[in-house]
């Protein structure tokens, strides 16, 4: 009888550690979403990330607070759905002025500032490049990278960086290297 309680105890003891473990897991998942997603509004041009906060669960990224256009609520939803480990996007952003004319209404405009800020994010995201040395401008799909880097690998890998993101038709390379 002692072994069998025993062996009870074990499992339950075991269980519990299991589920904890899996709990702590997911929680750092979120978590991790929740930076990158931050990060990603933060390094946007077009978008007041101090007006927009994230909250993640079980993968799922809430969006909340407030934006000045209908592109940019949009845009904000469009550049987190697209990170790693986000499985939907449930965007409650409310937009300020709904009269107010978006910036550009064939998109291009959304358009260029979701590739700027993709291809910024996998800069800093990329230990083998400084990307906070590096400015990212996007036009009608072409990428202009300009700034200062330390190597010539560093300069190819930021430009196939940036010829690598969806969208992108051309990057101009304007980068120096510094010897």
């Amino acid at each position: 009888m002692k072994h069998t309680t025993l062996a009870m105890m074990v499992t339950l003891a075991l269980t519990t550690t299991a589920v904890a473990a899996n709990d702590w897991k997911d929680t750092t998942k979120d978590a991790w979403i929740d930076g990158k997603a931050e990060t990603t509004l933060l390094l946007n041009g077009n978008l007041n990330s101090f007006k927009i906060n994230t909250d993640v669960k079980d993968g799922v990224v809430t969006l909340t607070g407030s934006v000045e256009s209908k592109v940019d609520k949009a845009l904000a939803e469009e550049l987190i759905e697209n990170l790693d480990g986000v499985s939907r996007v449930d965007n409650k952003l409310t937009v300020m002025n709904a009269n107010a004319a978006d910036k550009d209404s064939n998109g291009s405009a959304f358009k260029d500032a979701k590739i700027a800020t993709v291809v910024k994010t996998r800069l800093l995201f990329e230990s083998e490049v400084s990307g906070t040395s590096i400015d990212v401008d996007a036009k009608d799909g072409v990428v202009t990278l300009k700034g200062e880097v330390d190597s010539d690998a560093e300069r190819d890998l930021a430009v196939a960086i940036a010829k690598n993101t969806h969208d992108v038709s051309r990057v101009v390379n304007k980068l120096d290297v510094i010897k």
